[in-house]
């Protein structure tokens, strides 16, 4: 790998071991409960977000939930480099080579930012179009189109922090995503009530306030990373020269490109998916919205193993320890199998009481609760998917999740919800197409990782067996 033998100066405090040291990463637990804590607050402000945007009606709710479903496609592309950047950077931490580390991850950064700024301009000036895609009433459109342009300009400032933490994690570091992710979050809190209801003398902007308010607060996780990792403080400090390097991009390109097709397919199949939902009316859209927040709280656990499953995985094989990467996986996975299990069943038998917390309209809770239970019942083959998806990404094999969602969003869950669509039964059944999905996908990627092909898989140069 360019770099990885050259100019090997002190990359300055918290470099580690010297080049070719192997330092067994922490245990699963300990990588993913911080991992968990950082995104249980981020799913618990998500409520209190969209609690807050509820009390505006259902189509404050729908605007709301257009505007982040759009967000997130920014947010897929920077996973699609940042697969990436945690293959390269968990291989090479996990062969000693931190000075390779650094440099991926500055790499990345120039790269996720520059995509980032070239979002900015299409978000703000089609805003309106974006909206209509959905089908949202006319004042529910106007208000998604609000939030759009003002979240769109604060989209460098979610990339920063976005790639950093996902490099740290890849060398191990999951505490400094937390805190610095949980100061972001409570600044969150304080401003959407702020901007929306025009408290602390600040305006009261509504919908709009919404996305102001979670801009600048992704601003301030921007501030605090970046001069973290400027100074030198964090596990990966900064090494300015020779960072653009050929060989690097075209590796990051290469693990890259098979994960950002998998995201073009997974935002395109979930606005596909919301587009069938939006037929029914504000309503059903409302409760989707709702649903995903509240079950986010057992999302997170599954994305914190996923993490912790990516970065052993990745680490083990840069040691050459490919058995005791295979067993890091299976090892997530049912942590977070059991996890996942309690907290939907949990949240299933809340659902009622949860939705009318959320919302006070009899037609959008009813849908809530249902959607609640589909989705609850789905949360085991979830959890098979995000670990061993997060674990064959680790290794390097993005090719096989790609298929994946191909394969369970793309050609199961749309074809069944537009088949239900079509014969104009009841929107459950539209939500209920989301169960075979997760079938396809939980099996495909348990028969993948049983197989075990991901460990001969070379990234950077290096291959594990």
């Amino acid at each position: 790998m360019a770099g990885a033998s050259e100019d090997r100066s002190d990359p300055g405090p918290g470099a580690g071991p010297a080049p070719g040291v192997h330092k067994p990463p922490p245990g699963i637990l300990q990588l993913a409960l911080p991992t968990i804590a950082s995104n249980l607050l981020y799913s618990l402000v998500g409520i209190i977000d969209i609690k807050i945007v509820g009390s505006l009606g259902p189509g404050a709710v729908a605007a709301a939930t257009t505007g982040t479903r759009l967000f997130f496609v920014l947010q897929a592309l920077l996973m699609a480099i940042t697969a990436g950047t945690t293959a390269m950077v968990t291989r090479a931490w996990g062969a000693g080579d931190r000075e390779e580390a650094a440099r991926t991850t500055g790499t990345s950064l120039l790269i996720c930012t520059g995509v980032a700024a070239v979002l900015t301009l299409p978000g703000v000036l089609f805003a309106e179009a974006l909206a209509s895609f959905f089908r949202l009433d006319p004042e529910a459109q106007r208000l998604a189109a609000t939030f759009i342009r003002w979240i769109s300009l604060f989209n460098m400032a979610f990339a920063i922090p976005f790639t950093l933490s996902a490099a740290l994690r890849a060398a191990g570091d999951t505490v400094t995503p937390l805190w610095t992710g949980a100061i972001t979050n409570v600044v969150n809190v304080f401003l959407v009530y702020g901007f929306v209801y025009g408290r602390f003398g600040l305006p009261a902007l509504g919908v709009a306030g919404a996305a102001l308010a979670n801009g600048l607060a992704f601003c301030v996780g921007s501030v605090l990373l970046l001069g973290l990792w400027g100074s030198g403080r964090l596990m990966i400090a900064p090494i300015r020269t020779r960072l653009v390097s050929g060989e690097r991009i075209r590796e990051l390109v290469r693990i890259g490109t098979p994960a950002g097709l998998e995201q073009v397919c997974w935002q395109g199949g979930f606005l596909g998916f919301l587009w069938i939902v939006s037929l029914y009316g504000t309503a059903p859209y409302a409760a989707y919205g709702i649903g995903v927040n509240l079950l986010s709280l057992s999302f997170v656990v599954g994305f914190g193993f996923s993490i912790a499953g990516s970065t052993h995985v990745g680490q083990h094989l840069g040691a050459r320890d490919p058995a005791a990467a295979a067993r890091s996986g299976w090892r997530a996975m049912r942590l977070a199998l059991g996890t996942m299990i309690a907290l939907g069943a949990a949240i299933a038998l809340s659902a009622p009481q949860l939705a009318r917390l959320m919302i006070d309209d009899p037609e959008v809770v009813g849908l809530t609760v249902a959607f609640i239970y589909i989705l609850g019942a789905v949360q085991p083959l979830m959890a098979i998917e995000f670990v061993l998806s997060g674990a064959l990404r680790g290794a390097g094999d993005t090719r096989f999740p790609f298929l994946t969602v191909l394969t369970g969003l793309i050609g199961v869950r749309l074809s069944v919800a537009a088949f239900c669509a079509y014969l104009e039964l009841h929107v459950v059944y539209v939500y209920a197409a989301l169960i075979f999905d997760y079938i396809v996908k939980s099996t495909m990627l348990i028969t993948r990782f049983a197989r075990g092909r991901w460990q001969q898989i070379r990234v950077g140069g290096r291959v594990a067996a």
